[in-house]
């Protein structure tokens, strides 16, 4: 199935393609100024971070978060994701809570009648934990969770292909406090069905990251090509392979996978971000934004949470600040690691130039050093290094308040006290003296190459 070399811009059919609808586009963005015309007092949206470790949970919350999103060893969608522990998970419920951050923990897999028993007795585990919401896709998981712990509140997982506001007030029928917007929903379709649903059930939609395409991240195509189940947690990431298809009577003659006005993509696409239409998000009263990535770096997720919580914030106190602030914005997202950009199904169905990107690979233009834990005596970094760096680098310190502080490595110790001139192994303590000060949580970067 895979062929390699294959340039899809050159190959692609084109014809009749489904463009973005800009009337809706329009209308959004009309209904964003009007709401801040009429001196309307905005609501200031949930920003919501993901955290596959406790060091990326402590991470989210110094940089931003509102909320935080975690699985646990089982019985969520990203179980090569490092996840937590009972007791890691407890540590960074607290830590969270002391920082007046929210923890919701995923349960969102699509249960099979051998997963029943051990999601009661995982959701009884959480009870004790209180983690202040459930993210659940599948109805037997829900109606376990309200009879084991009904204090916590549950929102509705994307999966659960939440598309239209009956499915919405369907679920608020049922004790749901939070929906997750399906991906494929256009910003027209959220505002409708926002006001089409009582006041107090809250919309999550995401604002950036991958994007799932196959009905919100159903897939079945990792189940067939390698057996590891996308809905069990164990998703293989085949929509990121390149594909041709061959028609069985034709052998030897390979087409790409493109969509033009009969179908749809199901193998890949472009990421999601929204950095540059936070108005339109708020204005299609969506209350969360949810941000993808539980398998990602400390680095990855600070440098997205610091963005948006500036962007945010930025857009609340002025339109003006927000606009003259893209520019930064819109440098700072490109730091880190992501497969080109796209406003997804937003702005109406997305067209190959939209969705399809050029190359599967990464781009990452900046390298995670590691988060520093303190510093001694002498004003030295300690940090957990993560990747190669040596004295004499120039590195970045990134601060969670916006800054960003060049400096020099001028030293590198070990625990031990031994002096070394670079930092080969993964996870090394080490104590980094800088020509510039670094404080507890800030993040070491360097520029990659």
């Amino acid at each position: 199935m895979v062929l390699s070399g294959i340039d899809f811009k050159q190959i692609a059919v084109k014809q009749n393609a489904v463009k973005q609808d800009d009337v809706k586009q329009d209308d959004v963005k009309q209904d964003a100024v009007k709401q801040r015309g009429r001196g309307n007092v905005m609501k200031k949206p949930e920003l919501l971070i993901p955290a596959g470790s406790l060091e990326v949970l402590k991470t989210a919350v110094n940089f931003g978060a509102d909320a935080v999103y975690i699985g646990g060893e089982a019985f969520g969608l990203r179980a090569k994701a490092k996840n937590f522990g009972k007791e890691e998970m407890g540590e960074g419920i607290r830590f969270a809570h002391e920082h007046g951050v929210k923890v919701h923990v995923t349960a969102n897999i699509l249960a099979h009648n051998g997963d029943l028993a051990g999601a009661e007795k995982y959701l009884e585990e959480l009870k004790v934990l209180k983690p202040d919401a459930l993210i659940i896709a599948d109805p037997g998981i829900f109606a376990v969770a309200r009879r084991v712990c009904p204090e916590i509140d549950i929102h509705i997982s994307t999966q659960a292909n939440n598309t239209n506001y009956e499915t919405f007030r369907f679920w608020h029928g049922q004790g749901a406090k939070r929906v997750v917007s399906a991906r494929e929903l256009s910003l027209a379709e959220i505002k409708e069905i926002r006001e089409n649903i009582p006041d107090d059930l809250e919309i999550e939609s995401f604002i950036h990251g991958a994007m799932c395409i196959s009905y919100s991240g159903r897939c079945l195509l990792s189940s067939y090509f390698t057996g590891r189940d996308a809905n069990q947690g164990a998703c293989t990431h085949p929509c990121r392979w390149k594909y041709t298809v061959m028609e069985e009577k034709r052998p030897g003659e390979f087409f790409p996978v493109y969509e033009n006005e009969r179908g749809t993509y199901i193998f890949n696409s472009k990421d999601l971000c929204m950095i540059e239409h936070i108005p339109e998000m708020m204005a299609a009263g969506i209350d969360s934004f949810k941000i993808e990535g539980r398998m990602k770096t400390a680095l990855y997720v600070a440098t997205v949470a610091r963005t948006y919580r500036k962007a945010i914030d930025d857009y609340l106190e002025s339109e003006e600040k927000y606009r003259e602030n893209m520019e930064w914005y819109k440098a700072e997202i490109s730091k880190c690691t992501y497969r080109q950009f796209t406003t997804g199904f937003y702005f109406g169905k997305p067209d190959e130039e939209t969705q399809i990107y050029d190359s599967n690979t990464y781009v990452n233009e900046y390298i995670y050093l590691g988060t520093v834990e303190g510093t001694d005596g002498k004003g030295r970094a300690k940090i957990s290094q993560r990747n190669k760096f040596c004295v004499g680098d120039e590195i970045e310190i990134m601060r969670p308040d916006g800054r960003n502080t060049g400096t020099k490595v001028l030293s590198l110790k070990t625990e031990e006290g031994e002096t070394v001139e670079s930092a080969p192994h993964p996870k090394q303590a080490l104590f980094v003296g800088m020509t510039e000060r670094a404080g507890t949580g800030d993040i070491l970067r360097m520029k990659n190459g």
